[in-house]
């Protein structure tokens, strides 16, 4: 059995994933949850990967790389290992946009079954789902059509990329926060409110060129607003103390 790098950096981390993908003789199955069941052999069994419910909060949780060493993590972390094991096996895998938890949708032409990667490969259906959402997003929460909606690898990405600056900006890490921003405005340089967050954080430690120019995006890019409005005022400040 491929075992998971003894050490973390990128290019072992991807020569992992690689092996990953490809372990063993590809699985042939027709029913969807025989899919699931395969999905769920080779990333809980075989690989040993588990949520980690003792230490959710742990930094660790969110960086892919610490994930795959350490075999536990946060559902998008395990998520995005079962959506790079079912694509390798040529199958229909995708994230949701699911608030709260991250799950996935795995579906052939006839069928489709939303699994929980953090709580062992679950296979949920709507009461699942709706106990999920309520424990998450609030009791009186329901059901709606985009909870089903799939979710773009990019947002995916983003996604775990929040987790990790969440995380950061609660134990007060400004600066590994703000490279988490950085990360994920390569990822998404489209979205404004990503550039008026860097602004902030970088004013904050005191970057005044990075927090001018990173506001100069924000107000470029967003919709005319009140926030748009008080970040064009903090500019006008900010260019004053440069001159």
């Amino acid at each position: 059995m491929s075992e998971p790098p003894e050490t973390y950096d990128s290019e072992s981390c991807a020569r992992f994933l690689r092996d990953i993908g490809s372990s063993g003789e590809r699985i042939l199955a027709i029913a969807e949850a025989a899919l699931a069941r395969a999905l769920n052999e080779i990333v809980l069994l075989k690989y040993r990967y588990t949520g980690d419910e003792l230490t959710y909060d742990d930094l660790q949780n969110a960086n892919l790389m610490r994930v795959v060493d350490r075999r536990k993590g946060l559902p998008v972390a395990l998520g995005i290992l079962y959506i790079h094991v079912g694509r390798a096996q040529g199958w229909d895998t995708v994230g949701l946009a699911f608030p709260g938890h991250f799950l996935i949708r795995l579906s052939d032409d006839s069928e489709r079954l939303i699994l929980d990667p953090f709580h062992g490969g679950q296979v949920c259906g709507a009461g699942e789902l709706r106990v999920l959402l309520k424990a998450t997003a609030g009791q009186d929460s329901e059901l709606l059509p985009e909870h089903y909606a799939p979710a773009s690898d990019r947002d995916v990405l983003l996604r775990l990329q929040n987790n990790l600056k969440a995380r950061l900006l609660q134990a007060q890490r400004y600066e590994q926060a703000s490279a988490v921003i950085e990360t994920m405005l390569m990822l998404a340089p489209d979205q404004a409110e990503l550039w008026r967050e860097a602004g902030m954080l970088h004013a904050g430690l005191g970057n005044m060129r990075a927090a001018l120019a990173a506001l100069e995006q924000f107000v470029v890019r967003a919709p005319d607003g009140m926030a748009r409005h008080q970040a064009a005022a903090m500019l006008q400040q900010l260019r004053s103390k440069l001159n």
